[in-house]
């Protein structure tokens, strides 16, 4: 099967790598796990520290996905999620082999990878997902998250912005 020109993603040909968007990808991961193992040092499970009338650092584990979503499900739940994230490095490192080119959605994609691969490591090292910041307003707590989280949720953002770009070029 023939590549377009300039799209290859090892060495040895000229144009656009996959290898940026994996560096991205690792810089999100290490900065991910770094914080997550500053607030394991420093934190017993349910401590905070307020910071601003609007946001704390708090120690919160968290075994379900997103907004807790099966997090009392007895445990196979760790086992599934981390399937998950599995299967989407592997369809993630796929497409940025395949568009190293398209910029923002390559950086989508290599945001969403750093953040999954983060989550994976704490529910195989731990059983869960170590989040730690808050967000609140008079009474009001938005659900804990991370730095992780942070960046999947910045690469779906940028993922649906590409697809909508895209698209309204094509019209």
């Amino acid at each position: 099967m023939a590549r377009a020109s300039g799209s290859s993603s090892f060495g040895g040909r000229s144009g656009p790598t996959m290898w940026p968007w994996l560096a991205w990808a690792v810089v999100l991961l290490v900065a991910d796990q770094v914080t997550k193992t500053l607030i394991l040092d420093h934190y017993r499970l349910g401590d905070s520290t307020y910071i601003t009338s609007f946001f704390n650092i708090v120690r919160a584990h968290n075994t379900g996905a997103a907004f807790s979503f099966l997090a009392d499900a007895g445990g196979w739940q760790r086992w599934l999620f981390t399937g998950i994230g599995a299967a989407a490095t592997v369809f993630i490192v796929w497409q940025l082999r395949a568009h190293p080119g398209q910029k923002l959605f390559s950086f989508s994609l290599a945001s969403i990878l750093g953040g999954a691969v983060g989550n994976v490591v704490d529910r195989l090292m731990h059983g869960y997902v170590v989040d730690f910041l808050q967000f609140h307003y008079a009474g009001w707590y938005f659900p804990s998250f991370n730095v992780a989280d942070s960046a999947i949720t910045v690469g779906a953002v940028c993922l649906i912005l590409d697809e909508l770009l895209r698209v309204r070029g094509k019209a």
